[in-house]
């Protein structure tokens, strides 16, 4: 689903924008504006990951079986919470 809006530009990003549509790198202006949101989600997600990743190699590594069995006793610990 797209929805309508309408949004303000400098003139040098109207041209910019102008001109990658005009060399047939995106089909219309809405087009070149969609591209740059997309890149900027991505660029947000992507220091997400790299935060994760920081974060992830100040702690101490979790082996395999140490994991399962952390994951198998969270489980476990919410079927008893909830009765099951």
């Amino acid at each position: 689903m797209t929805i309508k809006a309408s949004v303000s530009v400098s003139e040098a990003q109207a041209a910019f924008a102008r001109r990658l549509v005009e060399e047939g790198r995106y089909a219309s202006l809405s087009a070149v504006v969609q591209r740059g949101l997309e890149l900027l989600r991505a660029e947000a997600e992507l220091a997400g990951l790299r935060a994760l990743l920081a974060e992830r190699e100040g702690g101490g590594f979790v082996g395999l079986g140490a994991g399962r069995a952390a994951t198998e006793a969270a489980i476990a610990a919410k079927r008893r919470a909830l009765g099951l």
